[in-house]
Order: C-alpha cells, then sequence, then structure tokens
C-alpha cells in the first residue's frame, strides 16, 4: 500500500497483498512447530538442550526441528550455541525479538484451548449434515 504526502513517497508492509514479504514472516509463525517451540523456549529458566525439546514436542520428527529452528534462527527468533565438547552441546533459547512473539502465540495457544470444545460442536454439527 502506497501512502502519498507532500513530497514522499512510502511503501508500507501489506500482508493482504501477494507480493509483501510479510506473508513469508507470518507463514512461519503460523506453523504449529514454530508456536510450539516459541512456547518451550519462552517458559524456559534458561537455554534448553535439543533433546529437551525434542522430548518436550510430541510427534515432531528430528528432521523436522532441525529445520524449523534452523528457520527460527535465521529469522533471528531463536539463538543457537554450540559447545565444543564430545559429544557436543547445543542449546538454544529465544533472541530479544523472539520473546515478543512469545506472549501473542500464547495468548492464541489459550484461545485455541479456551474456544476447542466449541470448535469441535461445530465441527461435528458441520459433518452431520
Amino acid at each position: 500500500m502506497l501512502h502519498r504526502y507532500p513530497g514522499v513517497t512510502k511503501k508500507e508492509p501489506d500482508a493482504f497483498s501477494g507480493n509483501c514479504p510479510t506473508r513469508e514472516l507470518l507463514d512461519r509463525i503460523a506453523d504449529k512447530w514454530t508456536t510450539l517451540i516459541i512456547g518451550i523456549l519462552g517458559r524456559a529458566d534458561g537455554p534448553v538442550r535439543f533433546g529437551e525439546l525434542r522430548r518436550s514436542i510430541s510427534g515432531i520428527s528430528q528432521k523436522m526441528l532441525t529445520q524449523t529452528l534452523r528457520d527460527l534462527e535465521r529469522d533471528g527468533l531463536v539463538i543457537r550455541r554450540l559447545y565444543p565438547e564430545i559429544p557436543p552441546r547445543v542449546e538454544y533459547s529465544l533472541t530479544p525479538l523472539g520473546q515478543t512473539l512469545d506472549e501473542p502465540l500464547r495468548a492464541l495457544a489459550r484461545w485455541a484451548e479456551r474456544h476447542m470444545p466449541a470448535v469441535r460442536t461445530a465441527q461435528e454439527a458441520f459433518d452431520r449434515r
């Protein structure tokens, strides 16, 4: 969307526009694995090891966890720390930017938990039609 002011043209993000890069970010943060990873890291008292994350997220494969963490690191939401030990130790934590995402995702999770019975009822009514 372009806003025109006398002598100034400024292009602002518009997530509804097909070519806006905001859509890529929305895809990332709307992903179920991202939501769960951010939630776990946001509740942790400190950095979380890869194995702890994997055990905490039922159903996620090692490959999917690795890819999602890599994407979150690339986006500046997660910090990965590698310790040169035998065996190597890797820990993850939220960046300050990632911490700003934790609260809205928690609110979304609370909404889903609170409204799941109503959604199930609606689904069952739809399926009976």
